[in-house]
């Protein structure tokens, strides 16, 4: 299952955020260049596939019993909603999402397994159960994988102790940021941008749904609740098969539906949020930490206590797996500035993937999305180790770096190019 949930890849590929992890085109081979020999591997992580959120999930129950209340004729292709009962759950991962990082922990070891052999990851995630049950589960199929090597350095020392960082108000969490009081109050471009664009291509879908439930007389928000369902029901299904409601939508529709969710992150918590990539900052400084071996300097959202000790964070070790939310990621891929190349995002006009420079929700923060960092040494370079980086196996050329065709730089060049975070990005405006 390396390249994640297949199922029509036309329609599961554009469930923006809520798509099942993919592994997304890369025109630079991402394989291990000839010659080099990784030293050292991040994984930073989404959670797996989930129910929807419980303010969701009750806004769903709410619109089907406003349809069964409301219809009076239903259209063939939409007489199975008659019976419908809406069954989904709130917060908690599907089966089908434990099994995600249960695989997604096979695929680190498998591709690290040099290192992965002789030594155990360092394991840290963000304290919501959903986050923190995913970490057990990828600790399980990197535990796994180690079993099966023949070449592993035993004994492992699994099951390894995770360093679980709070999700509450006041508490300093690089996984989770929640101490921004300008970014948590302020206005949500986020949403802003997408009701523009829900304006511009939800009528028409609107208009032949309300023709085939007569008296439903779905807003255009019902409709991409509507949407929503199509993939929450294809997710809590063990066998992957898809829910009935993706049909009632064609593959354009789903595109418009994928770029919907894509302007929801870019311009609530990326490069289109004034603070979003702000919020990554203390995360990309514990990073350069990690790849340098020296001490965390940051004033942001790091927590000074728990990165001061070598216990909650190491800085000799050279796999390290980190656990988060896909909003919480979209800040860091800000703060890293892996999607720079984008440019502000239309929110009248669909861009795809490529013609966003790689940026989509569904092709950055999927559910069981991934980032590996890797550094390694290579032949014929000197003492001076490169520096890759990866999102859902597409290598993301680096920049402001003197990036090679492999899209590498060198480290001493890569931590100078993250000056934005070494600066702390616009922390200073959190609290205006």
């Amino acid at each position: 299952m390396k390249a994640g949930f297949q199922c029509k890849p036309a329609v599961s590929h554009s469930w923006g955020q809520y798509s099942p992890f993919f592994t997304v085109p890369s025109e630079i081979p991402n394989d291990i260049p000839n010659g080099c020999e990784v030293t050292f591997a991040q994984v930073l992580s989404r959670h797996g596939a989930r129910d929807p959120t419980l303010s969701k999930s009750l806004a769903y129950a709410s619109l089907f019993e406003r349809i069964h209340g409301n219809v009076t004729d239903y259209g063939r292709q939409y007489r199975f909603i008659k019976d419908y009962k809406y069954t989904l759950g709130a917060d908690q991962l599907t089966v089908f999402g434990q099994q995600q990082l249960v695989n997604s922990g096979i695929n680190f070891y498998r591709r690290y397994e040099k290192l992965a052999r002789n030594v155990s990851p360092f394991v840290r995630t963000a304290g919501q159960q959903r986050v923190v049950d995913s970490a057990v589960n990828w600790t399980q199929g990197f535990h796994h994988a180690r079993l099966a090597d023949k070449k592993a350095k035993f004994p492992d020392a699994y099951p390894y102790e995770a360093v679980i960082l709070p999700e509450v108000d006041g508490f300093n969490n690089t996984l989770s940021p929640m101490t921004c009081t300008a970014f948590k109050e302020g206005p949500d471009t986020g949403s802003e941008a997408q009701a523009i664009w829900v304006d511009t291509f939800v009528p028409p879908i609107a208009e032949r749904v309300n023709k085939n439930l007569v008296g439903a007389n779905l807003s255009n928000h019902d409709i991409i609740h509507l949407m929503d369902i199509c993939p929450f029901e294809t997710v809590v299904n063990r066998d992957g098969h898809l829910s009935r409601f993706c049909d009632l939508f064609d593959e354009d529709e789903w595109h418009s539906f994928d770029y919907y969710q894509t302007l929801g992150k870019w311009y609530g918590y990326t490069n289109g949020s004034p603070l979003g990539p702000t919020q990554g900052v203390g995360f990309v400084n514990e990073l350069i930490a990690r790849l340098t071996g020296q001490p965390v300097i940051d004033t942001t959202s790091t927590n000074s206590t728990l990165d001061e000790s070598r216990k909650s964070f190491p800085l000799d070790s050279v796999l390290y797996a980190d656990f988060s939310h896909d909003n919480d990621m979209s800040g860091m891929f800000g703060a890293l500035g892996l999607y720079n190349a984008t440019e502000p995002l239309s929110n009248t006009t669909r861009a795809s993937p490529r013609q966003s420079q790689g940026y989509a929700a569904s092709w950055a923060v999927p559910f069981a999305a991934r980032m590996y960092v890797e550094k390694m040494q290579c032949e014929d370079s000197g003492e001076e180790e490169f520096v890759r980086v990866l999102v859902n196996d597409r290598v993301i050329p680096l920049q402001n770096c003197d990036v090679d065709a492999l899209g590498r730089c060198t480290l001493s060049k890569y931590v100078e190019s993250l000056s934005f975070a070494r600066q702390g990005g616009h922390w200073d405006q959190c609290y205006e």
